[in-house]
Parts: structure tokens; C-alpha cells; sequence
């Protein structure tokens, strides 16, 4: 597959390149165009000038020869998947490096991975860089595994793109698995989530993500801001991946709570003309809260861990004063899992309220119905027995007094009846119910 280094100009930029001695951040679609032209890998990664170097150009005088900082591992003959040779692999060779994830060639002691050596160790913050990677193909973790010597439990999982949210460290690194979210433009209720995969070097950071998230460029414009007051290491960049996922959720959970104070208070004074969409509303928002809080999931366990590591004896961990900056973004993952619990609570509380109001509502409609039918009843108790009356009186046969051709009388008496028998049964009925 020459996708990898083919450097067609249709295809999104992929691979970012950040590194202290540069200018600006190099973006490219591919590895191959990530060094400039006629430029290697080595030269790429190696720019920075050691501490005397930097130390003479403050004094104003020239600048000693740089030594290249710890660098990623090229073995001799490594190919890129179309068959090309992985540019500056010659370079790369072990005896033509003084320090690395190697020893000179011939040297007994070879270099520790889990702690810098030589006079770079003393200032890693010069010495840091890191490679961004959107969508990396299997062909291209491949060549990377085997730069880095990433091992292949981590390569499976980027690979895999491993959900579960996890803190891992090897002998030359330590794994970060952390999760953030895109939100579906279409579906403010829909979180998709999105893996972030940092692999932290104490020289460097790789990170592997599988869709476009604006999480690095928010990074490296933090460090554009803070660059001059700040030691941009290897650890710092990774605590500053995780801040900005934290950050993430923050608009998101201050909305929720707007609408869930919105619904508490109008859940129950709401007229019933304006109630038809509050069902509505109450299940969006606990849908969010639900969505957010299975996103959450273990951060606070994993950044927890991460700080736990700082404060050990761990070749790989990260250095104890980033713990002081992992502890602030646990407590605020604490917090903010909390305050969505809050929020289902107040949400269902808000639901059952809700669905309580509309039974009581129902309720009195019933009774009202009741009340209407018992009257008609009681109407009707009155009035049938006189329809009765007329009814046989208005029968085509022979009915009394049908022969009386003079007066009134059988019209009246009839009529009389049918009146005082309407009295009597009205008051009847009326103190019955009344007495109910």
C-alpha cells in the first residue's frame, strides 16, 4: 500500500509535527512528507541544540556542536510498505548515534529508556516533540512499532481502537487511553466517542486518533501561549491532551444544568395548555446526562492511577510535578461526574413529578366526568318514569278517559301527576346527593 507515502493532494493532512526547535507546527498527508526536502528523519527529530549550545548564544558566543537528542530506533534495512527504504535509515544505523533508545555501537551500557541521559536529561524541556497521527493504517503503525519499538499490545490497541479507557507502562514509555466525544451536529442528544491514544516517550509523544478532533490543535495553541513561562515536555503535552478532553464536557454539562433547572422549576406550574412538551424535554436531557456519563466512565480512576505513578519509582512515570496537574483534572472529573449524578437524580425526580401531575390532572378530569354522569343519571331517574306515563296514554289502543269529550279533566290530573311526581323525585334525588 504506497497510500502511506504516495503524496497525493486530495487527501486530508494526517501527520502533524510539533517540535520545540521549530517555528511551526509540519503538517503532512503522509510520512515520507513530514522531513523537508532533502532532510532526514534524524534531522527532523535531532534539531534541537544541546544546553552549552543554547548557553552560547546567550553569551554571545559560538555555538559548541550540538548533540542530537535521544532519538527513535531505525533498524538498517527497515522498508516502507511500498517497498521503499524508510528515508534515513542509514542514519539511523546504532553506531552512528552517541545516545538514544541505543548505545554506540561497541558501548557495554547502553542508553536507560525510562530516564534521560546526559546533559539532555537535565533539560528534557528543550529536547520535546511530538508526532500527531489521524487514521494511521496498518501498514503505517507497522513502520512506526518499529521506529519507536512501540510494543505490539499497544500497537493492537490503537489498531483495534481499544474503548476502554486505561493507563499502561512499558520499559521505553507509558500508554494513555482516553476518550473524548464528537457530537452529531444533526443529534445535540447523540455523543459518538472518539479514542485518543498517547504514547509518551520521555523525548517525545505519539498520538493516534481515528476521526478529526480539535483537541492537538488546541494543545499546540496552548503551548504557543505558555511557552515562554512553562517547560513544554513530553509529560506536560500529554496532561494537556487530557485537560482539553476534560474541557470538552464543560459546555456540554453547563447546558444540562441550565435546562435542568429550567425543568425543575417548571415542572409543576406549568399550565396543562403548556405542558405537552415537557415529556419531551426531560427525556432529551436525561439522555445527554446518560450519554455524558457513560463518556466519563473511569477517567478519575485512570488520571488517578497516572498521578499514582508520579509519586513512584517508575523509570517511565511521569515526573511529580505534572502529578500536581493531574490531580487538579481529577478533581474536576470528580466533580463533574457528580454533578451529572445531580442531574439524574433532579431529572427523574422532575419525571415522576411530572407523570404525578398529569395523574392527579387525569384524576380530576374523572371525577368531573363522574360528576356530570351522576347528575345525568339522576335526570334520567326522573324523567323516565314520566315518559313512561305519557307513553301508554299516547298508545294507539283504547287508554281511560279517552271517550270524556268535555273539559280538561284526565289532561290536567295526568299532567298534575307527572309534575308533582317530577318534585317529589328531583328533592329526592337531590338530598341523596347531597347527603354523599
Amino acid at each position: 500500500m504506497g497510500g502511506i507515502i504516495s503524496p497525493g493532494h486530495d487527501r486530508p493532512y494526517r501527520f502533524s509535527f510539533y517540535s520545540n526547535a521549530l517555528s511551526a507546527t509540519i503538517h503532512a498527508r503522509s510520512l515520507c512528507e513530514l522531513p523537508a526536502e532533502g532532510e532526514s528523519f534524524e534531522a527532523l527529530f535531532s534539531k534541537l541544540p544541546s544546553p552549552a549550545a543554547r548557553q552560547g548564544e546567550k553569551t554571545g558566543g559560538p555555538p559548541p556542536f550540538s548533540t542530537s537528542i535521544p532519538m527513535p530506533r531505525v533498524r538498517s534495512g527497515t522498508s516502507m510498505p511500498n517497498g521503499q527504504r524508510t528515508p534515513g535509515s542509514s542514519e539511523f544505523a546504532p553506531g552512528n548515534q552517541t545516545n538514544g533508545y541505543f548505545g554506540r555501537s561497541g558501548d557495554k551500557a547502553s542508553f536507560d529508556p525510562g530516564r534521560p541521559n546526559g546533559p539532555e536529561g537535565s533539560d528534557s524541556a528543550a529536547n520535546t516533540w511530538w508526532l500527531d497521527v489521524l487514521s494511521p493504517t496498518d501498514e503505517e503503525m507497522k513502520v512506526l512499532s518499529k521506529v519507536f519499538s512501540i510494543h505490539p499490545l499497544t500497537t493492537e490497541d490503537i489498531l483495534m481502537e481499544e474503548a476502554r479507557e486505561k493507563i499502561e507502562l512499558f520499559r521505553h514509555y507509558y500508554l494513555v487511553c482516553f476518550r473524548s466525544f464528537d457530537q452529531d451536529q444533526y443529534s445535540p442528544t447523540h455523543l459518538e466517542p472518539l479514542n485518543m491514544y498517547i504514547i509518551v516517550f520521555r523525548e517525545g509523544i505519539l498520538s493516534f486518533h481515528f476521526r478529526p478532533t480539535p483537541h492537538p490543535q488546541n494543545v499546540r495553541r496552548r503551548i504557543k501561549q505558555l511557552k515562554d513561562y512553562i517547560n513544554v515536555t513530553s509529560d506536560w503535552i500529554s496532561y494537556a491532551l487530557i485537560d482539553d478532553i476534560t474541557d470538552a464536557f464543560g459546555p456540554l454539562i453547563q447546558s444540562i444544568e441550565y435546562e435542568v433547572d429550567s425543568i425543575d422549576e417548571l415542572v409543576l406550574i406549568l399550565k396543562e395548555a403548556e405542558q405537552s412538551d415537557m415529556l419531551r424535554r426531560i427525556g432529551t436531557c436525561r439522555k445527554k446526562v446518560m450519554g455524558l456519563l457513560r463518556l466519563m466512565g473511569n477517567k478519575a480512576d485512570v488520571v488517578k492511577g497516572l498521578a499514582k505513578r508520579c509519586n513512584e519509582n517508575w523509570r517511565v512515570a511521569p515526573t511529580s510535578d505534572i502529578g500536581l496537574y493531574l490531580s487538579d483534572i481529577q478533581d474536576h472529573l470528580i466533580t463533574m461526574t457528580q454533578n451529572l449524578n445531580h442531574y439524574e437524580k433532579i431529572l427523574s425526580r422532575s419525571h415522576s413529578n411530572y407523570l404525578a401531575q398529569i395523574s392527579i390532572e387525569m384524576t380530576d378530569a374523572n371525577n368531573q366526568i363522574n360528576d356530570v354522569l351522576s347528575k345525568l343519571t339522576a335526570l334520567g331517574t326522573v324523567l323516565i318514569p314520566m315518559n313512561l306515563v305519557t307513553g301508554l296514554w299516547g298508545m294507539n289502543v283504547h287508554v281511560p278517559g279517552q271517550d270524556v269529550q268535555v273539559g280538561y279533566t284526565w289532561f290536567a290530573s295526568i299532567v298534575a301527576a307527572l309534575a308533582a311526581f317530577a318534585l317529589i323525585g328531583g328533592y329526592t334525588t337531590y338530598q341523596f346527593m347531597i347527603r354523599r
